[in-house]
């Protein structure tokens, strides 16, 4: 059996990248796997609300394979592949031709679909989850998303997957935090990734300068690339606030030295497309305590390894009360990241998320 595996790869500076890129070396271990190949036995779609996922998508729906769905909504994916016509034309395929006029007010008002929650609430799942043999997902919030739009499809829930990265050194951490000029006893947040709208930027930053005030020996690392240049125009006077660092996009090795660096992990999504985060995966991995959006996306953490952080009007009161919690109580921080840990390498290792997936491709394969 040949499995063909679709996906963006490194150096696309995407998360799925780095997530397939992992799984397609475990997978070389179980039998042949080729990328992107003619024809195979069984394919292995990636998909995600990512413009690189295009050709994959389309090919999905030609010849139909396993899909994984790396996010669960795909209404933001659509409205910048479809042109207004067969955005209409989709959304009706998805919810009924009650929902034209809907769909057409959606398509015009597009420029606010990174905020605005009706994007969210209608994940345009229906014709890829009908057309797949089965569909992957890594949480019960995409499962349910996936289900309400095809309550015959094979949906298969497999955990996001961590690959143990091989940490850099203590003092290579330190030196690293003496290069961005982050005193060394301070206590390091960090936020990580595509810095859009739903990441809880504003809030995050807001959070952090009432901190800052009450306890100067904080700091926080602000890492990624803007998706939304009004974001970006919005967040500059408090990303030039003190205790504040900048980094753009990190390749892999400065990523992991950053991990290392800081104290706990700032992970706030909302609203949330049904996706596990990889950056939260692997700060949990490698034992830091990792501030999340509570939700069915995280409801399989155990509540002792994360700190889930209430969404909505008391987000901001949530955050604030849990950064005070991690710098005031070094051992609560300690043990959090421990508990995180301990629960990644039981449910999330890659050698067993592999062998999950060989399964289920086997099913399909000849």
């Amino acid at each position: 059996m040949t499995v063909g595996f679709y996906s963006p790869l490194p150096p696309e500076p995407t998360g799925v990248a780095d997530y397939a890129a992992s799984l397609l070396a475990e997978l070389r271990r179980h039998g042949a796997v080729e990328v992107s190949p003619a024809t195979c036995d069984v394919a292995l779609y990636h998909l995600g609300n990512n413009p690189l996922h295009a050709a994959i998508y389309t090919r999905s729906l030609e010849t139909p394979g396993v899909v994984v769905l790396h996010d669960a909504v795909l209404n933001h994916f659509l409205l910048g592949t479809l042109d207004q016509r067969a955005y209409i034309e989709e959304f009706v395929h998805n919810y009924g031709e009650w929902t034209r006029s809907l769909a057409t007010g959606l398509w015009h008002d597009r420029a606010s679909s990174s905020t605005d929650r009706r994007y969210f609430d209608y994940p345009m799942l229906k014709r890829i989850a009908e057309r797949s043999h089965a569909v992957v997902v890594h949480n019960p919030a995409a499962a349910g998303m996936v289900r309400e739009h095809a309550a015959r499809a094979r949906i298969v829930e497999i955990p996001h997957l961590f690959a143990n990265p091989g940490l850099p050194g203590r003092a290579e951490a330190i030196r690293y935090r003496q290069t961005l000029g982050i005193p060394p006893a301070a206590f390091l947040f960090g936020v990580f990734g595509y810095l859009r709208e739903s990441k809880r930027l504003v809030t995050v930053l807001d959070a952090f300068a009432a901190l800052h005030r009450e306890n100067p020996q904080t700091a926080l690392l602000v890492a990624g690339r803007f998706v939304s240049s009004d974001l970006e125009r919005a967040v500059q006077p408090l990303l030039s606030a003190d205790g504040v660092f900048r980094r753009p996009h990190l390749l892999e090795r400065e990523f992991w030295l950053a991990a290392s660096a800081v104290d706990a992990c700032i992970n706030l999504r909302y609203p949330a497309a049904g996706e596990t985060s990889g950056i939260a995966i692997r700060f949990m991995g490698i034992g830091k305590p990792v501030l999340l959006t509570d939700g069915l996306e995280c409801s399989r953490f155990p509540e002792d390894a994360c700190l889930r952080i209430s969404p909505g009007a008391s987000e901001f009161d949530s955050l604030l009360s849990h950064m005070i919690l991690l710098t005031s109580m070094q051992e609560v921080a300690d043990t959090i990241g421990q508990r995180g840990a301990g629960y990644i390498q039981s449910s999330h290792r890659v050698e067993e998320i592999g062998t999950q997936y060989w399964q289920l491709l086997c099913e399909f394969g000849t």
